[in-house]
């Protein structure tokens, strides 16, 4: 390991001494085929209830690969992370499958994708986003993996919020408040953003969403932003002045 860290793979089996831990296939591959990795080479192993762990190749070849957990590097997070939400209308592909592995390492812990009155992708697929998450938490040492949630409409969505949850709203029209100023406000505890989709939401929407009691409406500057865009700057604001970013590594 001198000289250049274990690759970090995401799983799903209880981590302990002497746990035989067996790869997704994709995963797999990646270890065998991408990174050559021979027998007895490390792998760090990691999920939000066991930690992080230090694993060996115990088996590779044609048949299944498999690792042997040796002993903890990370115990689970002891102080837990951000619990902010992403709502977000679907975008085209490319640029979602970015937004979700961007936000993913800015500690996004779950994405909520809705459809609004002015969304023009009609599909989301989640198995393919859900990957990308997995793989910026990898890269970025988290331990989690934000949840991913099926799509569904705006106002099925508002008309079930949860009680405690604050819901600041990047709001285009220019009506809301500094972000920065806001979130210099917000009460600990759970919080969730919404971004509109491109060309914005219609102003049944905003009118609506403007009299809920657990809205804030909020601006993000004098230029106008790709839906991507503003969801991540959002997210940076956010978790820089009222998140987990107060945090040091």
């Amino acid at each position: 390991m001198a000289g250049r860290r274990a690759p970090r793979l995401y799983v799903t089996t209880a981590l302990a001494p002497g746990v035989e831990v067996e790869p997704t296939p994709e995963q797999a591959h990646y270890l065998r085929s991408v990174l050559r990795l021979r027998l007895g080479a490390a792998v760090a192993a990691f999920n939000a209830a066991d930690g992080e762990w230090l694993c060996r190749v115990a088996e590779t070849g044609k048949g299944p690969t498999r690792l042997t957990a040796e002993f903890q590097l990370r115990q689970p997070e002891t102080e837990s992370e951000a619990d902010l939400w992403l709502v977000f209308a679907p975008i085209k592909r490319v640029p979602l499958d970015w937004l979700v592995e961007k936000a993913t390492e800015l500690g996004v812990a779950a994405f909520l994708p809705v459809w609004t009155a002015r969304t023009q992708v009609e599909r989301v697929n989640l198995d393919r986003l859900r990957a990308h998450a997995v793989e910026a938490s990898e890269q970025s040492e988290r331990l989690t993996v934000p949840e991913l949630r099926a799509p569904e409409r705006l106002d099925r969505l508002l008309a079930a919020w949860p009680g405690g949850r604050r819901l600041v709203v990047c709001d285009e029209s220019g009506t809301g408040e500094p972000i920065s100023d806001a979130a210099a406000r917000l009460p600990p505890g759970p919080v969730a953003l919404l971004v509109g989709p491109e060309g914005g939401f219609d102003e049944t929407e905003l009118d609506a969403i403007g009299k809920l009691s657990f809205v804030t409406r909020v601006g993000l500057g004098p230029r106008v932003l790709r839906a991507e865009t503003a969801a991540l700057a959002a997210v940076a604001v956010v978790q820089a002045i009222a998140g987990d970013w107060r945090r040091v590594r």
